[in-house]
Formats: C-alpha cells, structure tokens, sequence
C-alpha cells in the first residue's frame, strides 16, 4: 500500500484508509466482534489511517478502535484521526476551551491514549473556523501533549481554505465523482501550503457501487434513510446532497462507463476510489466498510492502473450533465 505525507504532521498514512462511523448505530449495528475483524483486515491489506469521531454511536467507535489498536504491536499500530465539536448545539458560543478539553477527555480514555494523533474540529460553524481562539486553544493542547496535531473537517470549500489559513494541518471533505468543486481550489491551495487531504464520503454514501436502485431501502437507522432532507445534519453527507432517483440514474451511468473504460475485473466502487488517489494533493481516503471483503476490495484500489485520459473525460462529461445543478454551487 502506497504510503503518502499527511500534510506538516510528519506523519505518513496510507492513500486507502478507514472510515469507522459504521461502527456507531447510523449504517445499523456492527457488533465489536465485526468491527475488530475489519480492522485486522484492513491493518493486513496495508491500511495505516484510521478515522473515527466522538460522535460515532455515542463515543461507540473510539472504543471499538481503542480497544483494538492497544492490542497490537508498536510496529503495527494505525495513525488513529478523531474529532470533536458535535456533542452540542452548532453554535460558536458552545466551541469554548473549556468545551475542547472536556471533549478531549473523553476522546482519549475512549482510545485508551494519554495523547491523541490527531483532533479534527467537526464540521463546525464558520465563524469558529474563523475565531482565533479556536486555534489558540489548540495550539495550547498540543503544548499540553492532549494532542499531537489538529485540523478540521470541513463542509464547504470556503470552510476549508479558511481553516487552511487558520493553520489546520490536514483538511477533511467530501471528494468523489459526484463531488468535484474541491479540485478547482481546495486542492491546489492544500499543495501549496503543505496541507493533508483526507477524503470522505468518496463512494457517496454507496451510490457510485452501482449496486442501489430506485427501490433499494434502508434501515430505519441509516442516515441514507432519516437524513435524505437534511433533517439530522448537513444534507451534504448523505448521497453527497445529490437527489437520490438522480443519484442512481447517474450511478448506473458510471457502472457502464466502467465496463468500457475501466481496468478489467474492477468494481465501481473500487474505480471510484482509485480515481480519488489519483488526484494531486489528495494524502488518503476513507471509504467505510461493513465486512471483511469489502475493506479488502478497497484496500486493493490503490493497486489498480491509473485510469485512462479517455475515461476521465466520460466521468467530467456525466458529472456535468447530471450533478453538476444540484451540488456544484452549494458546497
């Protein structure tokens, strides 16, 4: 597995990595025994970033992560990335230091760790990114050895390179084939600033595995049920604030155009991630995973050939035609 710089850490991380908000209850249940199985399957396929959060099935997935990184060797430990900030209401006067430490606290006994790799503020509202408290305040939890680096999961691209200014040494956001207003400048700035990228949701919340259709339900649980409206939290995170029905037409599109230009034997959801790496200034992406197979089928597009000039212009072509309008300007 191709190991990549994770921005000024210092740090190198694995250009696929894990996302683990399935081990928390909004995909459904996984039970702990599942989720140690996927993550020793991913930490054998060459995986080496782990992302997780607070918020995760109510600290859930920090503890499933714990428990299993403090069982192996030095040697074969993941750089483990959480974040902090929605445990309460999204507003700014709640994203006090008293509120970081607290949250901190419990992230790392939830980790089993005195000093956390790395904390990324939560999608917060802008005006924390732009408060320099914010940052104050963590700069002192690194003196204080709370943490070793911080960064910020964000929403939008304005929120990105604001944090970029800020000093955030890695960037998380959305990137997939349905999402592609970061490259015009999140990207290039992250290069230019020496900034980590880490990628979520890059498979929109399942729709470019070709596998849903119209009729394809949920559980009651699931996100990709409760949150179509935007109801829970940012619309954004689910399907990529793509229409569903528009969402799945599209997919089955790109199922097509992998067939006649992707690499042979290759699923869409693995060409889709392989796409992703293949983007400059991106250091890692995080698909989530239910099973064994599916971590070992992820963790094996980063193997695949690079994807032809040709197919590249049949995926811009059909982000054009059918995404573009609904989530070009919004995000």
């Amino acid at each position: 597995m191709e190991q990549r710089a994770l921005g000024r850490t210092g740090a190198r991380a694995s250009v696929i990595g894990v996302g683990t908000w399935q081990f928390g209850t909004d995909w459904g249940d996984v039970p702990i025994e599942d989720a140690h199985a996927l993550l020793r399957g991913c930490v054998d396929s060459g995986v080496t970033f782990v992302d997780t959060a607070d918020v995760y099935g109510d600290g859930r997935s920090e503890r499933f992560i714990g428990s299993f990184v403090n069982a192996l060797d030095e040697a074969e430990r993941p750089f483990v990335a959480t974040k902090m900030g929605r445990r309460v209401e999204q507003r700014p006067e709640n994203y006090t230091e008293e509120a970081f430490l607290a949250w901190n606290d419990r992230s790392r006994e939830n980790l089993g760790v005195d000093t956390l790799d790395l904390v990324q503020l939560h999608c917060p509202p802008t005006e924390v990114l732009a408060d320099p408290a914010t940052w104050d305040a963590l700069d002192r939890m690194v003196d204080e050895g709370r943490i070793r680096h911080y960064g910020a999961s964000v929403e939008t691209c304005e929120q990105a390179l604001l944090a970029m200014e800020r000093g955030a040494s890695t960037i998380q956001i959305i990137i997939n084939l349905f999402r592609r207003k970061p490259l015009e400048e999140v990207l290039p700035a992250a290069i230019d600033r020496g900034v980590g990228i880490i990628v979520r949701v890059p498979l929109a919340s399942g729709l470019l595995s070709g596998r849903y259709t119209r009729d394809t339900s949920f559980a009651a649980c699931d996100h990709r049920t409760y949150n179509r409206d935007g109801s829970a939290f940012d619309i954004g995170e689910t399907f990529s604030g793509v229409p569903y029905e528009v969402g799945v037409d599209a997919a089955a599109e790109f199922t097509r155009l992998c067939a006649e230009f992707g690499p042979e034997g290759a699923a869409p959801a693995q060409i889709a991630l392989k796409w992703i790496t293949q983007l400059d200034g991106v250091t890692t992406v995080i698909p989530g995973a239910r099973n064994l197979e599916q971590a070992a089928a992820n963790a094996a597009a980063a193997a695949l050939p690079p994807l032809s000039d040709d197919f590249e212009a049949a995926l811009a072509d059909l982000y054009d035609r059918r995404i573009r309008a609904h989530v070009h300007d919004r995000w």
